[in-house]
C-alpha cells in the first residue's frame, strides 16, 4: 500500500491546509499541461490519489488504521473525488460557478443620468428634481415573480441542487464535473405560474422623481452618487446606485475658470480718465465697482469671494472684472474741438506709438494676468 504522506511530502500530523498546499505545489509542477510525458502523468496521478485520501476524513482514518481507504471498490479514485476538489487544491479556491443553487435575487445595475444646471446653482448649490426611468420592485408580486398564492417549485432535473453532475473516466480515474442546470438556469426552482405584471422577473420599469441636492461648487463632469437609487435587481434584489453627471450651462455674462468667475465691464473713455463708481449685477446682487482715475483698458478689478464656492473646503473663489475702455465714435464738431483742445493741452497733437513689453504693466500684460486669474 502506498505511503500517501510520503507521496505528498507531509508529516502524519499535517493539517488540512498543509495537505492542500503540498498537493497544490506538486500538482502545478507535475500537471500534464506543464510537464508532459508518461512519467509526470503517472506521478501526477499518484499525488492526486494521495490528496484524495488525505483530504477525506473517512479515508484518512482508514489509511491511518492500516486499512484500505478504497475498500468500497472504487477504481483508483472514489466517485466522490470531483473535478471541483482538484480545482480547489490547484488554484486555491472554489471552482468556477460555485456549488448549490443560486439566488433569484441579484443586485441591480448602477444607472447614470445627466443633469443640466445654471451657473448660479453651481455657485451656491440647491435642490433639483430629476426624473429617472428605472426598474422598481413589482407591486403585484413584491419581487417574488409568481402569481398570487403560488410559489416556485423544485426543479425535477436537478432536484433543487441548481447543478447537474456528470462522471467521466480519464487518466485520473473517475472524475465528476458539475455544470448549472439548464432546466432552471441554476436556481434549483422553476416558476411555473409567473406574475402577469413582471413575467416572473420580480421588477417592472417606471418613471420616478428624485429630489436631488446639488452641492455648491460642482462643475461640468462632476458626478453625484446616490446610493441605492439605481436599478432594482432581478427577483426584487437590492438596488444599484444612481450617478448624476452635472453639466453647467454657459452664462451670458460670466465665464468660469476653476472657482473664479470672469466678466468684462465696458465704460466710456471719460469715466476711465476721471474715475467712476459703476454698479455690477452679480450672483450676490448689485456690487459697486470703483474705477480709479486713469484706468486703462484691460485693467482687472478683483472682487474677493465673489466667485464659485469651493466644492471641497470652505470659502469661495474671486470675481475678476476686466475693464474695457470704449473709444468714442460719431463725435460732433464741438466734441471734436474739445478733444483737439485736450490733445493740445497734453502735447499730443502728433502722438508717437510705442510697443509695450509683454512683461510690462501695459494692456498685454494686464490681459495676460487676467487670464491667469491674477
Amino acid at each position: 500500500m502506498n505511503d500517501y504522506y510520503a507521496d505528498l511530502g507531509v508529516s502524519r500530523d499535517a493539517s488540512v491546509e498543509e495537505i492542500k498546499r503540498a498537493y497544490r505545489r506538486k500538482a502545478r509542477k507535475l500537471h500534464p499541461d506543464v510537464n508532459p510525458g508518461p512519467e509526470a502523468e503517472a506521478e501526477f496521478k499518484k499525488v492526486s490519489q494521495a490528496y484524495d485520501v488525505l483530504s477525506d476524513p473517512a479515508k484518512k482514518r482508514a489509511f491511518d488504521a492500516g486499512s484500505d481507504p478504497y475498500a468500497s471498490g472504487a477504481d483508483g479514485f472514489s466517485a466522490n473525488f470531483s473535478f471541483s476538489d482538484i480545482m480547489d487544491a490547484f488554484f486555491g479556491g472554489a471552482a468556477a460557478g460555485g456549488r448549490g443553487p443560486r439566488s433569484r435575487k441579484q443586485r441591480g445595475q448602477d444607472a447614470l443620468v445627466r443633469l443640466d444646471i445654471e451657473l448660479s446653482m453651481a455657485v451656491f448649490g440647491g435642490e433639483q428634481e430629476i426624473v429617472v426611468d428605472t426598474a422598481v420592485v413589482c407591486g403585484t408580486c413584491h419581487g417574488e415573480g409568481t402569481q398570487a398564492g403560488t410559489s416556485p417549485t423544485m426543479c425535477e432535473a436537478c432536484h433543487g441542487a441548481g447543478e447537474v453532475q456528470q462522471v467521466q473516466r480519464s487518466f485520473l480515474g473517475q472524475v465528476m464535473t458539475s455544470r448549472p442546470c439548464t432546466a432552471c438556469q441554476g436556481y434549483g426552482t422553476v416558476i411555473t405560474r409567473p406574475c402577469f405584471e413582471c413575467s416572473g422577473n420580480g421588477r417592472v420599469r417606471t418613471r420616478r422623481t428624485i429630489n436631488l441636492k446639488v452641492p455648491a461648487g460642482v462643475d461640468t463632469g462632476t458626478r453625484i452618487q446616490l446610493t441605492g437609487e439605481g436599478e432594482i435587481g432581478p427577483g426584487g434584489g437590492p438596488p444599484g446606485d444612481l450617478y448624476v453627471e452635472i453639466s453647467v450651462r454657459p452664462h451670458a455674462v460670466f465665464r468660469r475658470r476653476g472657482d473664479d468667475l470672469h466678466c468684462q465691464l465696458e465704460l466710456p473713455m471719460t469715466a476711465a480718465a476721471l474715475g467712476a463708481s459703476l454698479p455690477l449685477e452679480t450672483f450676490d446682487g448689485l456690487v459697486d465697482v470703483n474705477v480709479a482715475p486713469g484706468t486703462q483698458s484691460g485693467d482687472v478689478h478683483t472682487i474677493r469671494g465673489g466667485g464659485v464656492t469651493h466644492l471641497r473646503g470652505s470659502g469661495r473663489g474671486d470675481l475678476l472684472v476686466q475693464i474695457i475702455v470704449a473709444t468714442p465714435t460719431g463725435i460732433d464738431a464741438e466734441q471734436e474741438q474739445l478733444l483737439r483742445r485736450l490733445a493740445e493741452l497734453r502735447g499730443e497733437q502728433r502722438p508717437e506709438a510705442t510697443l509695450a513689453q509683454a512683461d510690462a504693466g501695459g494692456l498685454f500684460g494686464r490681459l495676460r494676468d487676467a487670464f491667469r486669474g491674477r
